[in-house]
């Protein structure tokens, strides 16, 4: 999740002993379990409340390729540019007003517009 190696966490824990002092420290690791279970404890309640508030219908959901960190905005716009059918039906009406906008004539000119 965080990425932490070995060498990180021993230097972490090196911290830790002399900052908190090795008489209080497992104190503190005993602490530091309890609140990881109890995170635990309570993402699995959240996510047994949602499977039974949703229902049936969102069993098959692949959350993880919801995930917004595994967009790349360069593959989304590589994808929309290398797109066979750049004109959707949703955008040709707006295409359409625009080409009859300009062949309209210029648009009249204001002298006291700001």
């Amino acid at each position: 999740m965080f990425g932490i190696n070995g060498g990180e966490f021993l230097v972490i824990l090196l911290v830790a002993v002399i900052v908190i002092g090795p008489a209080r420290l497992p104190k503190y690791a005993e602490q530091l379990a309890r609140l990881t279970k109890q995170a635990r404890h309570f993402v699995q309640d959240a996510r047994s409340r949602v499977d039974e508030e949703l229902g049936e219908d969102v069993k098959d959901i692949d959350w993880a390729a919801l995930d917004p960190r595994r967009y790349d905005p360069r593959r989304i716009v590589r994808d929309a540019l290398l797109d066979p059918d750049p004109v959707r039906p949703a955008t040709a009406g707006v295409a359409a007003a625009a080409a009859t906008a300009t062949t309209a004539g210029p648009a009249p000119f204001d002298d006291e517009a700001t």
